[in-house]
């Protein structure tokens, strides 16, 4: 596991050209930790998105889409059972084989210095937001044993934020094993263990990936059962 890493690129290895201006001086901005090569090749999502989830509508033909709603979110808003369970999610990047390949090596490879290329943008989408707690989704212990650490908690301790654990995970099998179907219809998979009082609180959700919604509507349900009046997520990836 590297946990250190110099002036080069934590993706390349290619030394990084820093740029020294007035502002960086005196703001005492954290030095990029990946090169801008590299940062290019992660497609980050822009210009119209579906109003909860993120996903870019400009790639979606009329049939999926219902307004500024995709069908996926439309048909988990048509839901009684998960209506207005996840107010928004913002996604930094698109999941392409690039952003993909990046991701497994941080999460799957132990390779956690990787947490550090995603502050600048991480940082940029938070001011977004208004929230009181910012909660990272929970490993099992037997996730979290398997990995070594926990990749959204990571992500939050690379942008200088101290999360607050909230939610602990019962184990089950990985969600990449199951289909979309057994994702929905998944048990509640989450339990709220906090001396917290979410009550009329906004919390702020991070994980890595969207794929179905599922652990994200989850999660956003029973923080709200607790009390929380809104749930927003942030992902790296859509």
């Amino acid at each position: 596991m590297r946990l250190w890493g110099g002036k080069h690129c934590l993706l390349c290895d290619n030394e990084i050209e820093s740029e020294v201006s007035w502002r960086s001086l005196f703001a005492q901005e954290q030095p990029s930790r990946v090169c801008g090569s590299c940062h290019e090749k992660f497609v980050q999502i822009s210009g119209e998105t579906c109003t909860i989830c993120g996903r870019p509508l400009t790639l979606l033909e009329a049939e999926y889409r219902s307004g500024s709603v995709c069908l996926d979110c439309k048909r988990w808003e048509d839901d009684e059972r998960w209506t207005g369970s996840l107010d928004k999610n913002i996604a930094l990047y698109t999941y392409t084989n690039f952003t993909k390949e990046v991701i497994a090596r941080f999460k799957f490879r132990g390779d956690y210095v990787l947490a550090e290329i995603f502050t600048a943008d991480f940082l940029k989408a938070l001011q977004v937001f208004q929230y009181d707690y910012i909660v990272p989704i929970p490993l099992s212990e037997e996730r979290l044993y398997e990995r070594g650490f926990n990749q959204a908690e990571a992500v939050i301790r690379a942008a200088g934020i101290v999360p607050s654990r909230v939610l602990t995970r019962v184990h089950t099998e990985k969600q990449s094993k199951k289909s979309r179907n057994e994702r929905i219809h998944l048990e509640q998979v989450f339990n709220v263990e906090s001396d917290l009082d979410l009550r009329g609180k906004t919390i702020m959700i991070v994980d890595d990936i969207y794929t179905t919604g599922s652990t994200l509507r989850h999660a956003a349900k029973l923080l709200k059962e607790n009390g929380a009046v809104k749930v927003y997520s942030l992902t790296l990836a859509r």
